[in-house]
């Protein structure tokens, strides 16, 4: 579980993931599911919700960036001859850069949220950071959103909370700005990090972007079914409340597991979880020892848990992302029709909900003040069939939920928020007319 940080509702633009550069798009201001279908009235009513997804991958994105003491090379940024040295946690690390060119959303941005996918054996890891510029030109210092390894057993995985400056500040992994205007565009840098000397491979990484958004406040209006009725797909499931206690410096099992417990869930249904060489650490007799890894995995040692929503991506993306596609990042939904967009494309969407008591019925607990589920598909008549990690053992998550109940806990409180988690299998829908997937 965790608490809530986001005051309203956002609406998605897509991205291409296997694009080389997926530039941003027109900010959509109507929720639609398919290429033909107008919104209904009372959709559009619901107030324009902007949201922008950038990413940069592929070898011609990479090299129209600023390297420094870093190199491209098969469709990723390694670190090369490094350009600096820097002191962490008592040891001395070679450093070197990536910076993106500018993105412009197309609408004063207020929040911001980064993802992901890296690579870092040994004692290496990497940073990301970003700044922003004003409706005026004036450009912000560097705010960091990310100290990530893909392991623990040298750098800590933490985000940086404050960074009060510039009209800017961070909470935990989400990129927020202050005043009305918004921000008009944004810049990711990506540091990479290796122990000065250290004969280890370098750390690297294969794409980064991140999800810019404007959201208007008020109600939302529940969606109409769209192209997923009937749709329901075959996502293992499991019980976070099954490892209860379970290892209290990762958080300690329970509801705090709701996130990991998640992405493991979309993990098995890609068949890609864990190897079980990496969690052979869980202890004797353990029930899903992979949501024990994944909680570990994915645990920020600031925030003192484990629901960082790119910590949980990027765990991801380095099971998910092959040469042949595949990957995993943190944006924001319109709609459940856009969540049918993604069931109707096998796509599971773990998304971020909260809600208070009897506010959404059948749910196996009362509250939550920010819980994470998968959506797995409709019914019929267009409610939601959910994996429900918060059951308490593997027999009660799979749940169905009113779709206006479920929208009233996911729209106006994490605006939407989402992980995609896709395979070569399984690429995002293309872009279409309305949705601009």
């Amino acid at each position: 579980m965790r608490p809530p940080r986001r005051p309203a509702a956002s609406r998605l633009l897509g991205a291409l993931l296997g694009a080389a550069l997926v530039a941003p798009l027109a900010p959509a201001t109507a929720a639609t599911g398919s290429a033909s279908a107008d919104p209904a009235p009372a959709e559009r009513r619901a107030g324009t919700r902007q949201v922008d997804q950038t990413r940069f991958e592929g070898a011609k994105a990479f090299r129209a960036g600023q390297l420094a003491g870093t190199r491209v090379a098969r469709d990723r940024v390694f670190l090369g001859e490094p350009v600096a040295t820097r002191g962490y946690d008592g040891r001395t690390y070679d450093v070197g850069r990536w910076t993106g060119r500018w993105v412009e959303p197309g609408f004063g941005l207020t929040q911001l949220v980064a993802s992901w996918e890296a690579r870092t054996p040994g004692d290496s890891w990497v940073e990301v950071e970003v700044r922003g510029r004003g409706p005026a030109g004036r450009v912000t210092g560097w705010d960091t959103l990310g100290r990530w390894a893909a392991d623990d057993r040298f750098v800590q995985r933490t985000t940086v909370s404050g960074q009060d400056d510039d009209d800017t500040s961070v909470d935990v992994d989400t990129w927020k700005v202050g005043g009305t205007a918004g921000m008009a565009a944004w810049q990711v840098r990506v540091s990479l990090m290796r122990r000065a000397g250290a004969p280890t491979k370098a750390p690297s990484f294969g794409s980064v972007g991140a999800m810019s958004s404007r959201l208007p406040t008020g109600d939302v209006t529940t969606s109409r079914p769209g192209v997923a009725r009937g749709v329901v797909l075959d996502v293992p499931r499991y019980s976070q409340m099954i490892h209860q206690g379970h290892y209290p410096q990762w958080g300690g099992g329970g509801e705090a597991w709701c996130s990991p417990t998640s992405t493991s869930m979309v993990l098995a249904y890609y068949d890609a979880l864990p190897s079980p060489g990496s969690y052979s650490w869980v202890g004797e007799g353990h029930v899903d020892p992979w949501v024990d890894a994944a909680a570990r995995s994915t645990y920020d040692h600031a925030y003192d848990g484990t629901g960082n929503w790119p910590f949980n991506t990027a765990f991801a993306a380095l099971h998910t992302t092959s040469p042949e596609g595949g990957g995993a990042f943190v944006t924001r939904l319109r709609s459940l029709r856009e969540a049918e967009l993604m069931i109707k494309a096998g796509i599971p969407v773990i998304a971020s909900i909260s809600f208070g008591s009897g506010e959404l019925s059948g749910a196996p607990i009362s509250a939550s003040n920010g819980h994470l589920l998968v959506i797995v598909g409709f019914t019929a008549s267009g409610d939601v069939v959910v994996n429900d990690p918060a059951a308490r053992d593997r027999t009660g998550v799979r749940r169905t939920y009113d779709r206006g109940q479920f929208e009233d806990a996911w729209l106006p409180t994490s605006g939407g928020l989402a992980y995609l988690v896709t395979d070569a299998e399984h690429p995002l829908p293309a872009p279409r007319e309305h949705t601009n997937w």
